[in-house]
């Protein structure tokens, strides 16, 4: 599930017909209603944070709901959003279930009518109290599925960011500064270099590379260009000074050694292993790496924020959304209500996640607490910049093709941005 957890081109899902939907509904069971049973997706591993926190909060909902089961189905991340359009507008839809948010996802669900309306519900139990307005952007859409928009159509239970992670071993045996700026991150990667290491891992197949240009982009950026190329506020230029700089930038990286050209094929689960072996000074990925890292990783080991930019990527969570065709709607509101009282909260948070409504002094472990409060700090200052991916259908393979173009020096920057432009344009709801 770690592996293109930051979309999929839903287009191409739909294309893949009723055969893709008779393959999920023959491993998800029937349509049949049953009052005391709740279906539940999700595609979060059991060791993650997620998938501890979940667990407990099962525990908890049977607990209270005497007589009432959960099923629990677990599906891939890629099963479901390939699926999820037409899965939905069957019977075979669950009660709840996790769903990817960003307009190219929960988005264009919701504007074809699959997703319930949450609005009356969210304020009734109160979550809306307990999410920042950084986070309620991706929760909520408007008629065009265009995120920050006034109806909810999820709730997410926890939170996510980049960050770099890095071998606080290596950096001590090859006397390099931990940077607190962009000029020492640079001053860094050639100390590196200069040992004979790659300083970051990478995977150009995947969604790694694509978040190394957004994240060069950023540091050129403000919330208003943000909201230009997530949200359509005004007309977004993909060949910027901005995005040039980063295209320019991530090229440059390359030949310098910087991330290895041999990456442009690695996969992100081939890179995070990697760097959990130790072949990595650093990795630039999300929080959702967190909890895996800190079970796996034999040496001594932190994170800190992209130096010298005040956005990075990073959004709420993924959502609990419910299903128009969901059987038992009320049960469903009653799970995700679970997810959010402190005692899960807290587990997720000590589990290696990013709570949303957790007691910040039940939160035991120095590098959680690190994590936790720097989002907090960047959430707070609008400091969420979402995802590359994340404006329109399809967008993600598109990204994909443009940051190994970009690696393997297949035309200029300004082509390769170019043709990033069209299918932005073409993709944007008229």
């Amino acid at each position: 599930m770690i592996k293109a957890r930051r979309g999929a081109a839903l287009t191409a899902a739909l294309a893949a017909g009723s055969l893709a939907l008779t393959a999920l509904a023959a491993c998800g069971g029937g349509g049949e209603s049953d009052p005391n049973e709740l279906r539940l997706w999700h595609y979060e591993s059991p060791d993650s944070a997620m998938g501890v926190a979940w667990n407990q909060a099962i525990k908890e909902f049977e607990r209270t709901h005497p007589g009432v089961k959960v099923k629990f189905e677990e599906k891939g991340f890629e099963q479901i959003q390939k699926t999820a359009p037409m899965v939905l507008n069957s019977k075979d839809a669950p009660d709840v279930m996790e769903y990817n948010k960003g307009n190219a996802t929960a988005g264009l669900l919701s504007k074809q009518g699959l997703l319930e309306d949450m609005t009356a519900e969210v304020a009734k139990r109160g979550w809306d109290k307990l999410l920042a307005p950084n986070i309620q952007v991706t929760s909520k859409y408007d008629a065009r599925g265009t995120m920050g928009g006034d109806k909810w159509f999820g709730v997410p239970n926890y939170a996510e960011y980049l960050v770099v992670y890095y071998n606080k071993d290596l950096f001590e045996r090859h006397d390099v500064k931990v940077p607190t700026t962009y000029p020492e991150l640079l001053a860094a990667m050639d100390a590196f270099v200069a040992k004979g290491m790659t300083p970051f891992a990478n995977a150009g197949a995947e969604y790694m590379a694509q978040q190394f240009i957004y994240q060069l982009a950023l540091d050129r950026a403000n919330p208003a260009w943000v909201d230009a190329y997530q949200r359509y506020t005004v007309k977004a230029n993909l060949t910027d000074p901005a995005w040039t700089y980063a295209a320019t930038t991530f090229a440059d990286w390359v030949k310098k050694g910087y991330i290895a050209r041999s990456s442009v094929g690695g996969k992100a689960e081939d890179a995070g292993s990697a760097f959990m072996r130790g072949d990595y000074p650093m990795m630039f990925s999300g929080s959702w790496w967190f909890g895996r890292v800190a079970k796996t990783v034999r040496f001594d080991w932190d994170t800190f924020v992209w130096p010298g930019s005040k956005l990075t990527l990073g959004s709420g969570g993924n959502l609990w959304v419910i299903p128009k065709g969901s059987k038992n709607k009320k049960l469903a509101y009653d799970f995700i209500d679970i997810t959010m009282k402190k005692q899960i909260q807290n587990a997720l948070g000590n589990a290696g996640g990013i709570p949303v409504a957790a007691d910040p002094q039940a939160i035991t472990d120095p590098r959680t607490k690190r994590l936790v409060e720097n989002f907090d700090s960047l959430s707070r200052n609008s400091g969420l910049a979402y995802y590359p991916d994340w404006p329109v259908p399809a967008f993600y393979d598109k990204w994909v093709a443009a940051g190994q173009k970009i690696m393997n020096g297949s035309g200029s920057p300004a082509s390769i941005l170019g043709e990033v432009q069209r299918a932005y344009d073409d993709g944007v709801p008229k």
